[in-house]
């Protein structure tokens, strides 16, 4: 029979696909999988994917809409990674129309046509290639771009010249240099031959690698902090660029892109295609293209990238791998970290998973005979792990978080030519501001959390729901005027820091100084330099940087990790303090790390210093063993919201009744019970906890379930969602 009717995924929050007429006047047999498609849905008119051509409904044929129109003769989502977003839907329970319009760059869910494959590039003239770059003496960034488009007579792609857009008008001008589109990655570049000799370790875990290359194959790469895991990427990349091929590289945030790009940059002189949520609209789209065109050979992005369409994929290589950030927390709740794995496998292609502190979930599947583990046991070079040493601050006068003896060790360091960095996750100059007369406190209004006062504005802001007000300056409870800033965030560090180190230079990163984009990219370019001697910041500070010259990290609230209703957060500390401690002596100069907590004898943390992670975490997956926790057992949660607390609870229990009287077996069900902050943005939420032995039980469980909650007016009542696999119960 000839199919005439189309199969759509549309973006919306039901959990199946649609049928419609073929447009008027198409050809169906021209038709692909993944092509957009524009639709009528309901009142609207929506952009849908394309998931087959059917010859028959369920639904009356007469009762059908027309599709108005095919946006696409080819698809936008290639078939590994349609593949990959229909299982990920079907695994995580969210609906397909939602979670591939989330695989796609905004402009194209907008109806968009997809940019031509080319990108432009610029190369020596005649009269360039007569020119001698040395000559540009005293036009730095001119003479820059000079040598590296000698060194590449066939031409550089725009993104690998680091030179603003006057640089190269000037040259252009001097008619030196010209413009050229790059149709393909096969011509625009090469691979620079490395001055980096692999130590034995990294050869090792190299060769073992490229013995399976073309084959799917998880590694664990795991490598102390400072151990060179970059290098041995860089140079997989190599390989996969000498056979043509693309590799990608997932990061878990934005802030660990800058120093990566360079690194590769100045490897590759290639196309890169970055993807991360500081883009415009138009350059994630630029970008999306260039990848899925094969003219870049090298996509570096954070957790979304998973879903970039790649033409000639060779390696994926996942920086970081415990990064709870690799795993959407809203939405379509997906791990970066998980569908790299599985694409993987679907493309019988390597992953490789980096980190030096690897998840519970990995470490357990190296147990388990899934994953290879390779080692890297010792930093590069001359380069020796930092010492530890715990600071009791139970009974010590803090000045603004600073205790004395990590300020003495501050000044010696800075005095010696070091570098300092300390690490503070809360961000803001006081997490609470307090009336000493009646012991009020500023809350949200709106959820059940205490107001931060940042002082930059002067405004008490809400981290949770991003509400904020002017500063109280009456106590609101007993009227009266003795208000006070309590604990210490990154800008009342900061304000110290000024005091004590008044000739030193300081940095700031956390998420309020770097809003403006590229504000980033040029605090890390201080910190790098040594330009800033001083350095603080949240999380986006501590992770994966290189300094080679901070000689000593401060952390200076370690304690947030040890007593939590959070079964992870123990592990989360752990890695944490590794993370930010591998900041330090990272080159020749040796390292030091303090460590300020009011529980210097807890077993974990004397463990963790005395022992090193591995230690720690085989001690954890005991524990975890013991309780019969993740990653031993599966688990999802399932969350609602509404604007009770009753409406909300009393939605979970008719749930746990439905859950009982389905009889499916394998599956423990904990709650409901209100989450761990019950009121967030004005609306009240609260969970229902499924775990079971057997993953399989699990996924049955929650397929029924679903439909039957898609159909049920009751949860019309609330929001409501699944989250399979989930990285906090927060």
């Amino acid at each position: 029979m000839y199919k005439t009717l189309l199969r759509i995924a549309v973006p919306s929050p039901l959990y199946r696909s649609f049928d419609y007429l073929l447009p008027e006047a198409t050809d169906a047999h021209t038709l692909q999988a993944g092509v957009r498609v524009r639709i009528p849905f309901g009142r609207r008119t929506v952009i849908g994917i394309l998931l087959a051509v059917i010859d028959e409904s369920p639904v009356a044929t007469h009762k059908l809409k027309r599709a108005q129109a095919i946006l696409d003769t080819e698809p936008v989502l290639n078939p590994d990674v349609l593949a990959m977003v229909q299982w990920a839907s079907d695994y995580y329970h969210h609906p397909i129309g939602d979670a591939l319009s989330a695989a796609l760059p905004v402009l194209l869910r907008q109806g968009e046509p997809p940019e031509s494959s080319a990108t432009p590039g610029w190369r020596l003239t005649a009269a360039g290639r007569a020119t001698d770059a040395s000559t540009l003496a005293r036009a730095a960034r001119q003479q820059a771009v000079m040598t590296a488009l000698h060194a590449h007579p066939q031409g550089l792609a725009r993104n690998v010249l680091e030179a603003p857009a006057n640089v190269l008008r000037s040259l252009e001008e001097k008619g030196w240099i010209e413009t050229f589109s790059l149709e393909s990655a096969t011509d625009n570049g090469v691979a620079t031959p490395s001055a980096h000799i692999l130590n034995p370790a990294q050869q090792q875990a190299v060769d073992a690698i490229l013995a399976r290359y073309g084959q799917f194959v998880p590694f664990l790469l795991e490598g102390v902090t400072g151990s060179g895991k970059t290098e041995v990427y860089l140079t997989l990349v190599e390989t996969a660029l000498a056979q043509q091929q693309q590799a990608l590289v997932l990061v878990p945030e934005i802030g660990l892109t800058p120093q990566l790009i360079d690194r590769f940059r100045q490897r590759f002189a290639v196309p890169l295609a970055v993807l991360h949520s500081g883009l415009s609209d138009r350059e994630r789209l630029n970008a999306w293209q260039l990848a899925r065109s094969g003219t870049a050979p090298v996509i570096i992005g954070t957790r979304s990238a998973i879903f970039t369409p790649l033409l000639h994929p060779g390696l994926i290589v996942v920086d970081e791998e415990h990064d709870a950030s690799l795993k959407q927390q809203d939405g379509f709740r997906y791990s970066a970290r998980d569908l790299a794995i599985w694409r993987a496998r679907r493309l019988d292609i390597p992953v490789v998973l980096g980190t030096a502190t690897p998840s519970l979930e990995s470490l357990l599947n190296v147990e388990q005979g899934r994953y290879q583990r390779l080692d890297l046991p010792e930093r590069t070079g001359v380069a020796r792990p930092p010492t530890f040493k715990l600071i009791d601050v139970r009974e010590q006068r803090l000045d603004d978080g600073l205790s004395a003896d990590l300020l003495q060790h501050m000044h010696t360091h800075l005095d010696a030519g070091g570098q300092v960095l300390l690490f503070l996750n809360r961000r803001g100059f006081a997490p609470t501001l307090m009336c000493y007369g009646c012991d009020w406190v500023a809350e949200c209004r709106r959820c059940d959390a205490r107001l931060t006062w940042h002082q930059h504005d002067n405004r008490l802001h809400c981290h949770h729901c991003g509400s904020q007000r002017p500063v109280d300056k009456v106590c609101p409870s007993c009227q009266g005027t003795d208000l006070h800033p309590v604990g210490q965030g990154t800008e009342r560090v900061e304000q110290a820091l000024a005091e004590h180190f008044p000739d030193i230079d300081h940095i700031r990163i956390d998420r309020d100084t770097t809003r403006r984009k590229g504000e980033l990219d040029r605090l890390l370019e201080q910190a790098t330099s040594g330009a800033s001697r001083l350095l603080l910041g949240t999380q986006m500070l501590a992770k994966g940087h290189h300094f080679p010259i901070v000689t000593l990290v401060g952390i200076l609230d370690a304690d947030h990790g040890l007593f939590s209703t959070d079964f992870r957060a123990s592990e989360r500390m752990a890695q944490l303090i590794v993370q930010v401690a591998g900041r330090a002596g990272r080159h020749e100069r040796p390292g030091e790390v303090l460590i300020q907590t009011c529980h210097p004898e807890h077993p974990l943390l004397q463990l963790l210093i005395t022992e090193g992670y591995p230690a720690f975490a085989r001690a954890a997956l005991a524990e975890r063993r013991s309780a019969q926790m993740p990653p031993i057992t599966s688990l999802a949660l399932l969350r609602a919201e509404a604007a009770s607390a009753d409406t909300a609870m009393s939605f979970l229990a008719s749930v746990q009744q439905r859950i009982h009287a389905s009889g499916l077996p394998g599956v423990e069900v904990w709650g409901p019970v209100p989450a761990t902050m019950e009121r967030r943005a004005g609306r009240f939420r609260a969970q229902l906890l499924l775990q079971s032995q057997q993953r399989g039980a699990l996924q049955r469980l929650l397929s029924t379930l679903v439909r039957q909650l898609e159909q049920s007016k009751e949860a019309r009542q609330v929001r409501w969602s699944v989250d399979v696999d989930p990285v906090d119960t927060y």
